[in-house]
């Protein structure tokens, strides 16, 4: 398989074999979701999303997340992370969750895939997109 010309230069492959990495990191903790109402925003990703869950104790649930994708982006100002749920149509996926009560924000055009921002009850936002890239899922 050939390596990343930018990564190959430093000895390194652009892609492990699946057994090594897996080994290493066999998981990926998403990243916290801070809000102003948990129990509302844990509500909403139990009932609205459907996502499997178990409980931590004490009502803290903690989400099966579906398969991860992670892109590394340059910036100019602070370092940010988002978050970004990916969906295969992105109309079909917001009109089952409009019927579910779910509101967005209004659809962009990326070159990498059509967003939104899936607006959360305890006052926070999610990216939402479907991908026009190929999808690091599919590996």
């Amino acid at each position: 398989m050939p390596a990343d010309k930018s990564l190959s230069r430093l000895g390194i492959a652009h892609r492990a074999p699946r057994q090594r990495w897996l080994r290493l990191l066999p998981g990926l903790c998403g990243p916290p979701v801070r809000c102003r109402d948990a129990e509302a925003d844990r509500a909403f990703f139990r009932d609205v999303l459907d996502y499997p869950h178990v409980d931590a104790g004490a009502g803290w649930l903690i989400f099966k997340l579906p398969p991860s994708e992670i892109a590394v982006h340059p910036v100019d100002g602070p370092p940010v992370h988002e978050l970004y749920l990916m969906c295969d149509d992105l109309d079909a996926t917001m009109a089952q969750l409009t019927a579910k009560g779910a509101t967005f924000a209004a659809v962009t055009e990326a070159r990498w895939g059509r967003l939104t921002k899936l607006r959360l009850p305890g006052g926070g936002e999610l990216g939402l997109y479907e991908p026009r890239h190929p999808r690091a899922t599919e590996l």
